[in-house]
């Protein structure tokens, strides 16, 4: 078997890959059941960060989390990045593959943030005509990830959990279920979380992130720089019971601390999925 041949991601904990901890996970692999790394910090064709990730996926399933597609924009699908993310996809192999239920793009021009989409019939239509084109192009199923948002659009007349579970119906798409992001705008819009997990169907959700948020008076804002919050902890409790045991990744993107606070992290997780372990037999 060679190391690029495709490893299933376990229902356990994983952690981002994060060029912060490069040398500390080669020298001293941390125990963790998987990585997730964004594909787009690898679209060079060389150099240190490729040979990396070959010595690092020789020991671990990864995930691919994009973050540049701007899949619900109306600019065309960029072939360009898809093509690069293909060549990788084929090089690592990895698992799953998700991107942002977003967009960044409009006229040719990228803003560095993942901007909500309304949840309208005329979105649901153009979002999946757009998942169907890549999933074709990239030939295996995409996971779509539920973001942070600070508006809501007028349009909007159809629950976001509705909108997310109906994408997947239509295209055979995955759910990337985070659930850092359901809490913050629980809390932000004055929503039941669990109301928005309760539209999503167990079968589609393939993967789950946690994450930190930060305070900025009575709004959460979504920085993934800080542990995992007791609350979210709670949700994820909930999750796990109602969709079974699901590929957990702790995502810290800012403030990044030593590698040991993620496997610790990683390691609460892992207690709360064997909870569900055993109580299944």
């Amino acid at each position: 078997m060679s190391i690029h041949d495709s490893a299933p991601i376990p229902a356990q904990a994983g952690i981002g890959l994060r060029s912060h901890h490069f040398r500390e996970i080669l020298d001293a692999p941390p125990p963790v059941a998987w990585m997730e790394t964004h594909p787009e910090n690898y679209f060079g064709a060389g150099g240190a960060p490729l040979h990396i990730l070959e010595r690092i996926r020789s020991r671990y399933p990864l995930s691919f989390h994009g973050v540049g597609l701007s899949l619900g924009s109306t600019d065309p699908i960029d072939r360009a990045h898809l093509c690069k993310l293909n060549v990788l996809i084929d090089r690592f192999e990895p698992a799953f593959v998700s991107e942002h239920l977003s967009w960044s793009s409009v006229g040719g021009h990228f803003l560095n943030e993942l901007l909500p989409l309304p949840y309208s019939e005329e979105s649901l239509d153009h979002v999946c005509a757009r998942i169907d084109q890549v999933q074709t192009i990239l030939k295996r199923p995409l996971l779509i990830e539920n973001i942070t948002r600070y508006l809501t659009w007028r349009d909007s007349t159809i629950p976001e959990g509705t909108f997310m579970a109906e994408a997947a119906r239509r295209t055979g798409c995955g759910i990337l279920l985070d659930l850092n992001n359901a809490y913050v705008n629980a809390v932000n819009f004055h929503l039941d979380p669990i109301e928005f997990l309760e539209m999503i169907p167990a079968e589609a959700v393939q993967e789950i992130h946690l994450a930190g948020f930060d305070r900025f008076g009575r709004m959460l804002i979504d920085t993934h720089g800080q542990p995992v919050y007791p609350e979210v902890w709670g949700l994820y409790q909930w999750a796990i019971h109602h969709f079974g045991p699901r590929p957990t990744l702790i995502e810290w993107d800012t403030n990044l601390p030593p590698l040991s606070v993620l496997v610790e992290q990683a390691t609460q997780a892992d207690a709360i999925l064997g909870g569900c372990h055993a109580s299944a037999l």
